[in-house]
């Protein structure tokens, strides 16, 4: 593995250009983090349609420019839709993301993943729990919820990049993100984040966005996501004075950064 620069001009094209395109994300979301990540989506500029339904789940994916798919809140039904869309983005060349939350809780949530991968996200995004159970490693994780350190999902991740041919991201306190060969990390952020639901599934929709920009760029979308999310977690806790403020805050600064700039830890 090595460890590279960012990749700084990258990522402020990628933000303006989401400005500029208002890229159509499809994100298959969780009941729970719909309304923030469609608000956090607006933000940016992109257009967010939480689209699942088996019916036309597969068909939107053809036209959308990238997919994103959380299985926090599954079900059958929820489920045929997701793989109707993975299919369809797959045929028809469209990029799309993977958020495998608490996948290691249930056979049925295991199941559902393993099904997924076999359409092949360009990134898998997660906290250190989930990306440790996904690499064959034991979770001390019961729920969404992460018990794991990042640096313990480092080693996994990779391997886990490698044999895929995908960019896993492990989110945390200092985020890791890795193609197998290539790494980097990213520090920032604010301790109000874990406190306010749907962070993490707000941020695999927008790195659905920077995805749909940068379609044969799958590392440096997930860079430019990663390092937004941080800045914007540490421009929204200035003046935050709890979780409530934090959270309107931090939409507020999402809408706002101009020049992505990512802090080394």
């Amino acid at each position: 593995m090595s460890e590279m620069s960012y990749p700084l001009a990258t990522m402020a094209t990628a933000l303006r250009t989401v400005r500029e395109r208002a890229p159509l994300v499809q994100c298959i979301t969780n009941f729970v983090a719909m309304n923030m990540a469609a608000n956090a989506m607006l933000a940016i500029g992109a257009s967010p349609a939480m689209v699942h339904a088996e019916e036309e789940a597969g068909e939107f994916a053809a036209f959308a420019d990238a997919l994103t798919v959380n299985i926090g809140t599954l079900s059958s039904d929820w489920l045929a839709g997701m793989l109707a869309a993975t299919a369809s983005a797959r045929q028809a060349g469209k990029p799309w993301v993977l958020d495998p939350v608490a996948h290691q809780a249930t056979a049925f949530r295991r199941q559902a993943v393993m099904r997924l991968l076999e359409h092949r996200p360009a990134v898998i995004r997660g906290n250190a729990s989930e990306m440790l159970a996904l690499s064959g490693s034991v979770s001390r994780a019961q729920g969404v919820d992460s018990r794991d350190a990042v640096e313990a999902a480092e080693a996994g991740a990779m391997r886990f990049a490698r044999e895929q041919g995908t960019v896993v991201a492990v989110t945390g306190e200092v985020d890791f993100l890795t193609d197998g060969e290539r790494s980097l990390r990213f520090a920032g952020g604010s301790p109000w984040m874990p406190r306010v639901t749907a962070m993490g599934c707000t941020q695999t929709c927008v790195m659905g966005a920077m995805l749909a920009v940068l379609p044969g760029q799958p590392f440096e979308a997930a860079a430019t996501t990663l390092a937004l999310f941080k800045q914007a977690g540490e421009c929204a806790a200035r003046d935050a004075e709890g979780p409530g403020s934090f959270h309107w805050r931090f939409i507020d600064a999402l809408a706002t950064i101009d020049d992505v700039q990512p802090r080394a830890p």
